[in-house]
């Protein structure tokens, strides 16, 4: 097998595993942290791609546009965490419904305003040369940019005030409320984060995932998958488990086709439940 095509193999695994980890990293926050199971997750992702679309289309540059769309759908999972998710915390099949219900909702008025297919904003015309190879070097930001996301989070949730009172309050609500902790908004804000970092998602990977209303399907499903096989440690072992499975799936699809590559996807996360029952991290010391 040719060096060039095993390089542009093994960095076309390591851009799958990012792009899947940024995907995921919301809903890591949201199930694996507050154990909100939030299936318009997906919905999300969409609804920040189109908010990034749409500023855009306004004049504003794309880094911005993103920005504008992060902050929106924060606000957005805000709203949503105290209409409909704060009254139905502990009532895990009624919060399921819910969301399901809101992912619907969101769907059908996506097709509404924007039709079925919407252009996106172009991936980036930059590239790199291996050989024989091209690759789009805007692809590649993913690995440096899904670094950054991870880092920023572990430091918010392990070195600020918030992170200390967002943990207790998902560790032991009632505790978390007897030392002073406004559980009740932490909750709000911790909601509002996984949200925001669905909307980050989707803003980044428009030009390389044009908006659809269907475009959380994409993600979605790999989310879960990726999160429930990660176990405890909801961050370390959601980098872990989705470097894991989206390189495997990577591979595969580079070798045999798409269609193997997503079989193998459920393979691997079958071994790996099977393997590891109650996560990947079950047993690790790192908690987070």
């Amino acid at each position: 097998m040719d060096l060039d095509y095993l390089l542009v193999l093994l960095l076309g695994s390591v851009t799958a595993a990012a792009t899947l980890l940024i995907a995921t990293v919301g809903l890591a926050v949201v199930y694996g942290l507050m154990g909100v199971v939030n299936l318009a997750h997906g919905e999300f992702l969409m609804f920040g791609a189109y908010t990034t679309l749409t500023v855009t289309r306004m004049g504003v540059p794309f880094v911005l546009a993103i920005l504008v769309g992060v902050i929106i759908t924060s606000l957005f999972g805000a709203i949503v965490e105290v209409l409909l998710i704060k009254p139905m915390y502990g009532r895990l099949l009624d919060t399921m419904l819910a969301t399901w219900g809101l992912s619907l909702v969101l769907v059908q008025a996506a097709v509404l305003q924007f039709g079925t297919v919407t252009p996106g904003v172009g991936l980036p015309q930059w590239s790199i040369s291996i050989g024989d190879f091209e690759m789009s070097t805007y692809l590649l930001l993913m690995v440096p940019a899904a670094a950054v996301i991870v880092a920023a989070i572990y430091l918010l949730f392990t070195r600020t005030s918030y992170g200390v009172m967002a943990r207790a309050s998902i560790q032991d609500r009632q505790m978390a409320s007897a030392v002073g902790i406004e559980t009740s908004w932490i909750n709000t804000i911790t909601f509002a984060l996984g949200a925001g970092l669905a909307g980050l998602a989707g803003g980044l990977l428009l030009p390389a995932v044009p908006a659809t209303p269907d475009m959380g399907l994409l993600f979605v499903i790999k989310a879960f998958l990726i999160v429930v096989s990660a176990g405890p440690a909801a961050l370390s072992g959601t980098a872990a488990t989705g470097g894991i499975l989206a390189s495997t799936t990577s591979v595969t699809a580079n070798i045999w086709g798409s269609a193997l590559g997503d079989l193998m996807f459920f393979v691997a996360t079958i071994a790996i439940l099977r393997l590891f029952p109650l996560g990947i991290s079950h047993k690790w010391r790192i908690r987070l």
